[in-house]
């Protein structure tokens, strides 16, 4: 049995009333919605046909339908529509973060509550990938003589610092202008590849062994990738505004996930190179969280996806919304943290 324009049409007008109500839909509900323009009859009939394929589930104590979670994946691949957001409704959203601009840190934090306050559900915020961002300026800041501090300045503004010892020992000054050398050999240069490049300047200038050798050694720790710590969660407890998750169990359940940053660093694995990922149930990776869905969405500094911004709720998440919010969001976070 094909699914037609009339199921496509009947499915999508169940799925978006169930959306907005969190109630099982009967045909007499469709019937009254402008646009449909069936009987309740024939959407009795067609709702049949819906659930025979899967698509809608018979709840016992209501004549009406719910949708799948195969109905939600049609519902987000080919039925639901994007709508961009308000000129009202991107300004409240950029004016959080009009003072912030240089506090990365801030930035992602409040992006984090932006996100769940605009959405109503629990929002998830990586702080940028240091490997993906470029180095604007490289500095050796003596500390004691043989000991210095690297600080690396990215792009973003995030800054990444690690202690070298060092011998022998170099005077302030000389140490002020192999700074210097070293910001305008690697300035643009991806984080990710500071260790090679100071390699090859090491072999080519045969000088200062031992301070390229303490820069090698910590270039690692400069460029270090995001670790779990380093995600913010914004709204954690909205999800319990949901009747989804009355039951006690479940709700724990669930809580218990938002709180362990290992599982959701799991939920969003294979995200940070795809523009937008919407994973339904059991389409997540972390098995106690088959009963919400995961929508994500990079951002970007330049050329490079840097971070992932993401919204987890209930499977009757109003999709289109959030993808507009993320969408925006995004875009909003990679022109602020690449200052402009």
């Amino acid at each position: 049995m094909n699914i037609d324009e009339r199921k496509f049409q009947i499915l999508k007008a169940l799925i978006d009333d169930y959306i907005m109500t969190a109630a099982p839909v009967g045909s007499r509900t469709i019937s009254r919605k402008s646009g449909v323009g069936y009987s309740a009859a024939t959407i009795r009939n067609e709702m049949s046909d819906l659930e025979e394929l899967g698509y809608l589930a018979h709840i016992h104590t209501s004549s009406g339908r719910i949708p799948s979670h195969k109905a939600y994946r049609l519902y987000v691949d080919k039925l639901m529509k994007v709508v961009p957001l308000s000129s009202d409704e991107a300004a409240s959203i950029r004016s959080h973060f009009s003072s912030r601009a240089g506090q990365v840190e801030e930035v992602v934090r409040q992006a984090a509550q932006v996100l769940s306050d605009v959405t109503r559900y629990t929002s998830i915020v990586t702080a940028p990938q240091a490997a993906q961002l470029k180095i604007k300026r490289l500095q050796v800041v003596p500390v004691s003589p043989g000991q210095g501090l690297m600080v690396i300045v990215t792009d973003s503004g995030i800054v990444r610092d690690a202690m070298i010892n060092y011998s022998p020992a170099l005077e302030p000054d000389h140490l002020y202008m192999i700074s210097k050398m070293l910001s305008e050999k690697l300035e643009n240069l991806p984080l990710e590849q500071l260790k090679p490049a100071l390699g090859e300047l090491q072999a080519r200038l045969h000088d200062h062994e031992g301070l390229f050798d303490a820069l090698i050694g910590a270039a690692d720790v400069a460029s270090e990738d995001t670790s779990p710590e380093d995600m913010v969660i914004g709204g954690p407890t909205n999800m319990l505004e949901y009747p989804e998750y009355s039951d006690v169990d479940k709700a724990r359940t669930v809580l218990k996930v938002l709180e362990n940053r290992d599982m959701l660093a799991n939920m969003l694995r294979g995200s940070a190179h795809m523009e937008f990922t919407v994973r339904i149930g059991p389409e997540n990776n972390v098995p106690e969280m088959q009963d919400c869905s995961l929508v994500t969405a990079t951002y970007r500094i330049g050329d490079n996806n840097v971070g992932t911004i993401g919204i987890i709720g209930p499977t009757r998440m109003n999709y289109g919304k959030v993808i507009a919010v993320l969408d925006y969001m995004g875009k909003s976070l990679g022109d602020i943290l690449s200052g402009r």
